[in-house]
């Protein structure tokens, strides 16, 4: 069983050779393996990452099937079913790594920003309970000079939200604050660079 500095290395090392186009898991399964795997799982982390079809968690991190137990949703946001989500992957595979992973040009970051900006035009009300967790991280940098910068108030608003998700996991559920008390469980965030592929761990 990986520890959690192990298993962060293995990612860091992982996105490494993805952004070099050196990457190892690109490849079909063989039926023995698939029929071996069909019985258990050993994810070594888990990954909460938004739902962009740019930003699929195993090839970013170059990681075979079965590696890590991903939870996507747009903006990457934290809501009681991915609470529960990571709460059965941390205990029942007692992974030892969560990385909550954004990324640059964020659509849903795009949508709370225009939301915002545009109150007599809501969204849809199921892409408003999106809007509203996301909003938070948005608000409070509007009412600063990034407002009239909107690519820099985009990019500073993703970092934002992967804090805020960071802190709910952290002190958000009972089970987690507990693992993490333990030091069996790290929670840490990072920003996907759909330009580069490169993968920034932040230090929260």
């Amino acid at each position: 069983m990986l520890t959690a500095e192990e298993a962060l290395e293995r990612l860091k090392t992982g996105n490494l050779r993805f952004v070099q186009g050196q990457t190892n898991h690109q490849r079909q399964l063989t039926h023995q393996e698939r029929a071996e795997m069909a019985q258990t799982q050993e994810p070594f982390a888990i990954v909460l990452g938004c739902s962009d079809s740019r930003v699929p968690a195993e090839m970013v991190f170059d990681q075979g099937l079965g590696d890590l137990f991903v939870i996507r949703v747009a903006g990457n946001i934290v809501a009681p079913s991915q609470v529960g989500s990571v709460e059965f992957a941390a205990e029942s595979f007692h992974c030892p790594l969560v990385i909550v992973l954004g990324h640059t040009h964020c659509g849903a970051i795009e949508s709370t920003i225009e939301a915002l900006a545009n109150p007599d035009q809501p969204p849809s009300v199921n892409l408003m309970s999106i809007v509203n967790r996301v909003r938070p991280s948005v608000e409070i940098l509007m009412q600063t000079e990034l407002k009239h910068d909107l690519k820099k108030l985009c990019g500073h608003a993703v970092r934002s939200n992967v804090f805020a998700s960071v802190n709910q996991l952290r002190h958000g559920s009972a089970v987690l604050e507990s693992l993490i008390a333990k030091g069996q469980l790290k929670i840490v965030g990072a920003e996907y660079s759909l330009e580069t592929g490169e993968v920034t761990f932040l230090d929260f």
